[in-house]
């Protein structure tokens, strides 16, 4: 498999980025959330202009394999990874990991002590493992229905932050 190469968002990546979103839902949630939840969960991306504005609010970054779009990870407002997805096809190869280290390295680099996401059920394992800390339970309403997540907070010190090898 190819290395895994990071770019910045570029405005004609939302299509793609939305589909990876979409994609990422259907197949990779489906042990933690039923097919309404998924759905409403997925719905985020029907507006493209909104999601594409998302992306564009935040600092995004794109992975790739070869030339093939396999994530990308929203880190907003310099402290709150927003969005992090990856391909179905790509999950376990390391490109989560990838999008996380250039997220917390961003952050630290421009003087974020704190680092947060909210965590849905499918990738708490993968953030605990990475030294974030469960702080609260969160019930939130999309559609006609409600999806949990967990918030989760990081503190990047000089012993912690950046690339795990």
């Amino acid at each position: 498999m190819s290395a895994i190469a990071l770019r910045p968002y570029l405005p004609a990546d939302a299509p793609a980025l939305a589909d990876l979103f979409r994609a990422a839902i259907a197949e990779l949630t489906g042990e933690d959330y039923d097919t309404e939840q998924q759905d409403a969960w997925a719905a985020r991306a029907d507006d493209a202009e909104a999601f594409a504005a998302r992306l564009a609010a935040s600092l995004t970054l794109v992975a790739l394999r070869g030339k093939t779009v396999a994530g990308f990870v929203s880190l907003k407002d310099n402290a709150h990874i927003d969005m992090l997805y990856v391909a179905p096809d790509a999950a376990g190869t390391g490109v989560a990991k990838a999008l996380c280290d250039a997220a917390e390295t961003l952050a630290k680099a421009r003087g974020t002590r704190k680092l947060t996401v909210d965590a849905s059920d499918t990738a708490l394992g993968f953030f605990q493992k990475r030294g974030y800390e469960p702080q609260r339970r969160n019930m939130v309403p999309l559609a006609d229905t409600w999806l949990a997540n967990t918030a989760m907070t990081k503190t990047l010190g000089e012993d912690n932050a950046g690339p795990r090898h």
